[in-house]
């Protein structure tokens, strides 16, 4: 094309993605969606060692019924279009009053009531009499509701486990519906959160963000040859020690800063990660052999620790980087997973040991652990534990266990545990969630019913978490690459990394210069 720039096609182009965006969103797709999110699905079992909600389901029991394994489901469904919703719009015959069908595999429907509607949808839709209003054969059905724009209204059932049904986790809600309307097809939608844009739109919102760049990097690029490094880039070798668990983390950061920074060294190697307290030996050691006087800090290392230092050391000083949240991990083959406080208790006390005694398989129970001085540990005896340590070592050597009989190991690092939880039978062991999740043959345990989420321990209800914090000797120069690493860590790129490795950065927390949950 003679005579046109690629800046001028660009610019072209990146005014056609909005406009082509806002006629797929407002006009093509957007027009009519029906959606429906699941916020709860809770089994309630081992109600006698349980909180005070089971009592709730004990009660229930009473009034005429024993359930077996009861659960709560909570639905919401929801307008999430930008027209209304009527009776012609359902897909379905006009002689059927049923809008919407919910079926739950696995379970039979004891009860359900509608909790909540918006103001605007009429309480004369969910009247016991209502045609297409009912409970049959185990599965909900919800009348033809007129939802304005944004409208929505929730149904809580209350279910007991087939008898037939044997698997120990139950299948996802079935949820049947759609309305006429819209280029999606006809089927309502399972929406995680309130939607903003559909998935096409983000794509093109993405492209024209590409469309930025390519015309920033045109302007940018002509008559220069490279671009400035960064203002946190810093020259000279830096040694990083401490945790295992946030091993992870600080691996990826390196490898991002260095290639950000072609002056910076950061070598890497199994002996830098030896756990919390050995971390914190090392800079301590490195600072008394170093002696940078009074007004002065090491400017080459950092040691991260799973919370925080003990008494003593005053020359090194916290600076909290990340909320860390740790699970519990078993063998594939426990049968268990999920675990009440009170019976995790129990069996780090010795108390409870086959994993029978928790409704899992006859199994001994073999306790997997970090050594002394781990974070991890420390974190598990902290705060799942009460304070209570760990019970004594039966065999120093994992692979020697005797899994015909309750025992307990020890090994130096997260990698190492979940290598051994996944080839011992019966194992139970202690993990960050980045870790155990990508680790093939452990499974999560949730604890009171709950995964390791910030939304759980920002309820206060997941205990076993802890802070991440990174550690100085003395304050380091500001033009040191220790300063520029933690600055990096701090910024939006370290802060993605400590996300994709299944941590919080502090800055995002209500509490971020304690780096505590809201609910802590």
């Amino acid at each position: 094309m003679s005579g046109v720039s690629w800046e001028s096609v660009i610019a072209v182009f990146g005014l056609a993605v909005p406009v082509v965006a806002a006629l797929w969103e407002f006009v093509l797709a957007g027009r009519k969606r029906l959606g429906y999110r699941v916020q709860m699905d809770t089994t309630v079992r081992d109600s006698s060692t349980s909180g005070p909600e089971t009592r709730v389901f004990q009660r229930m029991q009473w009034d005429g019924r024993t359930l077996a394994d009861p659960s709560v489901v909570l639905l919401r469904i929801e307008n999430v279009g930008w027209s209304p919703i009527v009776d012609g719009d359902y897909v379905a015959p006009p002689t059927d009053p049923v809008g919407v069908r919910i079926a739950f595999p696995g379970r039979r429907v004891v009860g359900m009531a509608v909790t909540e509607r918006s103001d605007n949808v009429p309480r004369s839709f969910f009247e016991p009499d209502r045609a297409g209003f009912a409970t049959t054969d185990g599965v909900i059905s919800l009348p033809k509701v007129i939802l304005n724009r944004r409208a929505h209204y929730k149904v809580l059932a209350v279910l007991d486990r087939e008898e037939s049904f044997r698997e120990p986790d139950f299948p996802d809600p079935v949820v049947t519906a759609g309305v006429v309307g819209g280029v999606r097809g006809r089927t309502i939608k399972k929406t995680e959160y309130y939607p903003f844009a559909s998935r096409p739109v983000r794509w093109l919102l993405a492209l024209l963000v590409l469309v930025s760049v390519a015309q920033s990097v045109s302007t940018f690029a002509r008559g220069e040859n490279a671009a400035a490094a960064p203002l946190d880039c810093a020259e000279g070798t830096l040694h990083l020690s401490g945790s295992t668990a946030f091993r992870p983390v600080l691996e990826l950061a390196a490898a991002q800063y260095t290639k950000t920074c072609p002056g910076a060294r950061i070598p890497l190697t199994d002996n830098s990660f030896r756990g919390s307290v050995p971390g914190l030996d090392t800079l301590a050691a490195a600072g008394g052999k170093a002696e940078p006087g009074t007004d002065a800090g090491l400017g080459d290392r950092l040691a991260f620790s799973d919370g925080p230092k003990s008494d003593g050391r005053p020359q090194l000083l916290p600076r909290p980087v990340a909320l860390s949240l740790f699970t519990l991990v078993v063998s594939e083959d426990t049968g268990v997973r999920d675990l009440s406080l009170k019976q995790v208790r129990d069996i780090y006390a010795g108390r409870i040991t086959n994993w029978s005694q928790v409704k899992g398989r006859d199994l001994p129970i073999q306790l997997v652990s970090r050594h002394p001085g781990s974070g991890t540990r420390s974190a598990l005896e902290k705060r799942v534990l009460d304070g209570r340590p760990l019970p004594a070592v039966t065999t120093n050597d994992c692979r020697s266990l005797d899994t015909g009989r309750p025992g307990r190991c020890e090994v130096g690092g997260t990698p190492a545990l979940l290598d051994t939880v996944a080839t011992t039978p019966g194992a139970l062991g202690h993990s960050e969630v980045g870790s155990a999740a990508a680790h093939e043959g452990v499974r999560q345990v949730r604890i009171d019913g709950y995964p390791a989420t910030l939304e759980g321990a920002d309820q206060g209800a997941y205990p076993f978490w802890e802070t991440e914090i990174a550690y100085t000797y003395g304050e380091p120069p500001a033009d040191s690459i220790a300063a520029g690493f933690l600055r990096y860590l701090a910024d939006e790129v370290g802060k993605d990394v400590i996300r994709s490795q299944g941590h919080r950065p502090c800055s995002e927390l209500d509490k971020p210069l304690v780096c505590r949950p809201a609910g802590s």
